[in-house]
């Protein structure tokens, strides 16, 4: 039987759908699966996600320390312990950028134990140095295959020199019937106006600041006729977003309900008219997911990882640079007019979301690990 172990640094409701749709396939293929995070708390996602009564093994490494106050060569040793007793045939590793994820590698290649890459990253994500990217390519040597979101992932890990026969798509799913819209179209509208919706941390990335300047300009265009725009989310920007917001006398058009946990934000997913996205810099933006999940049309900036593989321009949505204020007041203004058959579009988003499920990581993870195991043990029949 192959035993593989799935190492994250905090499951939350995108991972545990991942993972039982990645369990739900072992069992048919009489494969293992065992669950191993890193902390139960993480201070950038604060979602609740329950793990009791799962009907696999689930690891947590440090319980009662958020991620971020834990030693990190502490907490790697703590995991080589785990390993050592959970004693996996393949490790599939989420990254290589905290140290513990590293020593979960080098304890996979010491042992001769397929190790698979995690990856949302694209060349783009950042400014690239090429000393970095040299240990990047060092580093991947180490990995047998990888399971990534999307194209612009594989290319880029095709360019630090792993094959395209390593690299599997359909790292980037959510639980997608959670979402889908004959569960949640009978929750209460929170809002009694149609509106934009969207949901992020409240962090310089996310180019909130010109998202609201566009709606600004677009409430102006449409006029009585304009939708609100909803802004679900927290961080250290909300102060500066409140001021502009009251500046621009938008107060009780634009509303902000905080951060709010999945179940708290199906009444947004079910009575929105549109998803907008416009992120400056995104590996990939699993809330796009969602949204699609959902069955909204989407407005993504072409910045965000996701948008070469979810968005048909004209179909589902549209794409725009985040930078082009004019242009997203544009796309706010077709999208709330007779221009498009925003219904039509939420179908099709709804349609192509459907190829980005769970049972779809499953199956990639699953072909990942074939190609892992044939390089780490050749012998191994699976």
């Amino acid at each position: 039987m192959t035993h593989i172990a799935l190492l994250f640094t905090n499951y939350g409701p995108y991972h545990l759908a991942r993972l039982n749709a990645m369990h739900q396939l072992c069992q048919d293929l009489n494969w293992q699966v065992t669950a191993i995070e890193l902390a139960r708390a993480e201070a950038d996602y604060e979602w609740r996600t329950s793990v009791e009564h799962l009907p696999y093994p689930f690891i947590t490494i440090t319980e009662n320390q958020q991620l971020e106050a834990v030693n990190p060569i502490k907490l790697g040793q703590s995991l080589i312990k785990t390993l050592e007793r959970v004693q996996p045939d393949a490790i599939a590793i989420m990254g290589y950028f905290r140290p513990s994820m590293l020593m979960a590698l080098m304890w996979g290649a010491w042992t001769g134990k397929a190790r698979i890459l995690f990856s949302a990253t694209k060349e783009d994500d950042a400014p690239r140095r090429w000393w970095q990217e040299q240990v990047k390519r060092t580093i991947l040597k180490q990995f047998q295959a990888a399971l990534v979101g999307g194209n612009p992932q594989k290319r880029y890990l095709t360019k630090l020199g792993m094959l395209p026969e390593q690299i599997v798509v359909g790292y980037n799913v959510v639980g997608n019937d959670a979402f889908h819209p004959s569960k949640i179209r009978s929750l209460p509208p929170p809002i009694a106006r149609p509106f934009f919706l969207s949901i992020n941390r409240f962090i310089p990335k996310k180019n909130l600041s010109n998202l609201i300047s566009a709606y600004a300009a677009y409430s102006q265009q449409a006029g009585s006729q304009a939708w609100d725009l909803v802004l679900c989310g927290d961080g250290q920007l909300r102060p500066q977003l409140e001021q502009q917001i009251a500046e621009l006398g938008l107060s009780d058009r634009i509303h902000l309900p905080g951060f709010l946990q999945q179940d708290e934000l199906l009444p947004y997913f079910a009575h929105a008219g549109c998803f907008v996205h416009a992120s400056t810099q995104e590996q990939w933006g699993l809330v796009v997911n969602e949204a699609m999940a959902a069955g909204l049309p989407v407005l993504v900036s072409n910045r965000c990882g996701c948008f070469e593989d979810l968005v048909i321009e004209g179909i589902n949505g549209w794409g725009f640079d985040p930078d082009n204020i004019e242009q997203m007041t544009g796309l706010m203004v077709k999208m709330s007019s007779e221009m498009v058959d925003a219904e039509a579009m939420g179908t099709a988003a709804l349609s192509h979301i459907q190829k980005f499920s769970p049972a779809h990581f499953a199956q990639g993870l699953s072909q990942a690990v074939r190609v892992a195991l044939s390089e780490a043990q050749p012998n191994l029949i699976v």
